[in-house]
């Protein structure tokens, strides 16, 4: 018998951050703020947003801070990120 490979994937650990300057991206570059394991690479994260949310994500730009990641996604202009973070509950 042939064995078949298996991949584990395990989901990735996103956090919205809600501050005043994550407020006002969302409202005037369409990005949206998240905090993630140090860990995440940038291919997965966006393929784990858009799954998700149902969206198409334009650029990702990552940080690294106190051991953590935070991620700025800008989405496409046919997505409006006020709408997501609505539904997130940011708003």
């Amino acid at each position: 018998m042939k064995k078949e490979k298996t991949k584990y994937l395990t989901k990735i650990e996103l956090k919205p951050i809600v501050t005043e300057k994550a407020v006002m991206m969302i409202e005037t570059q369409n990005t949206l703020t998240f905090e993630t394991q140090k860990n995440s690479s940038k291919e997965r994260i966006k393929k784990e947003i858009e799954e998700i949310f149902e969206i198409k994500i334009d650029k990702i730009r990552t940080l690294l801070r106190k051991n953590k990641r935070h991620v700025y996604v800008k989405l496409k202009k046919e997505f409006p990120a006020i709408d997501l973070a609505t539904k997130l509950g940011m708003m």
